[in-house]
């Protein structure tokens, strides 16, 4: 039978942490929460791969507020979980900090570049993916007037509208997107209120087509577009099904196989930065029974060919990341 254990964030749950003797991996959870339907969901789902195929048993911790990231990655390292995999670039100054501290165990982030002789780095081309979503925004846009919703204003997710607006306005010059984000705190990821007022103000703007990139946040946007008849585009997980028929599509980031190959290798997992893009599958746009109808045999076609020119460097998807700047600017 598959097992995990769910740690509560406190500091009692983290004292029984110290009695545990064997080497289990751990994952530690963004804010946002597990069932995100979205970044944090992608990684659960992929340590719950790793469980049910193995049989092993992992300990799981969430996230409740920005002062315990520390205290929660010295507590697992000192029980001996090895590897221990955390979602967010927000981890990444306080694992350069503490990973030093315990060179026998595997730290593995996603979204973060940290440094460290026994940090694995994994980073995503989002920027590709959603170059491919604002193609195929373009086209399925009837008023030339598309949206871009992000959460927390930081560059990260700048990377996903710079990728956005560039697919965009490469398939239709002449049109508009226009651009909001929920705020400037991590409380940015998980305001589906919020995401549904930004929708509603840039669906009265002329949007049809809004791109959600906000965590929890997205939720209601999507839920929004969907009440008000236009489509989204969903982000980090396949969220098509949520709204069938009314998602354009997702961008899908393969944090789950990001988490499940880290789990797989174990304290044997390889330092070093670990690039997922489009050439490797590690993003994509989904395409499934949800959002089929919406997805015509020309956007199929002219998608294949944009996947293969950013997959060759035909296509060059400027990163907003390595300059803080997008070109179509």
């Amino acid at each position: 039978m598959t097992v995990h254990k769910t740690l509560l964030a406190s500091a009692a749950a983290f004292g029984l942490l110290a009695g545990a003797a064997s080497a289990e991996p751990a994952l530690i959870f963004d804010l946002g929460g597990k069932f995100d339907k979205s970044f944090n969901e992608a990684a659960y789902m992929g340590a719950k791969r790793w469980a049910d195929e193995t049989g092993g048993s992992y300990k799981e911790l969430e996230m409740q507020s920005e002062a315990q990231r520390e205290q929660a990655l010295r507590r697992l390292a000192q029980s001996g979980a090895n590897p221990i995999v955390m979602t967010g670039f927000a981890f990444g100054e306080v694992l350069n900090k503490v990973s030093p501290d315990y060179p026998d165990t595997s730290f593995v982030i996603i979204d973060s570049v940290v440094e460290q002789p026994n940090v694995q780095s994994n980073v995503f081309n989002e920027g590709e993916g959603s170059y491919l979503a604002g193609i195929m925004a373009a086209q399925a846009s009837e008023s030339g007037t598309v949206g871009f919703i992000g959460g927390m204003d930081i560059p990260l997710i700048h990377k996903f509208e710079c990728g956005y607006r560039q697919g965009f306005l490469a398939a239709n010059p002449d049109g508009e997107v226009l651009i909001n984000y929920t705020g400037t705190t991590p409380a940015a990821w998980n305001d589906p209120v919020r995401g549904g007022e930004l929708a509603r103000a840039q669906i009265s703007q002329g949007a049809d087509v809004i791109y959600a990139a906000a965590g929890g946040t997205g939720i209601g946007v999507l839920q929004t577009a969907a009440d008000e008849g236009v489509l989204s585009i969903g982000v980090d997980s396949n969220q098509n099904h949520l709204h069938p028929g009314q998602v354009l599509t997702s961008v899908v980031k393969r944090v789950d196989n990001a988490v499940y190959d880290a789990f797989t290798a174990g304290e044997a997992v390889e330092p070093g930065v670990k690039v997922w893009d489009v050439a490797s599958d590690g993003v994509s746009v989904a395409i499934d029974d949800n959002n089929a109808e919406l997805v015509t045999e020309d956007m199929q076609a002219g998608l294949d060919q944009v996947r293969e020119k950013i997959a060759s460097g035909e296509i060059e998807v400027h990163d907003y990341m390595t300059d803080n700047s997008c070109p179509v600017d």
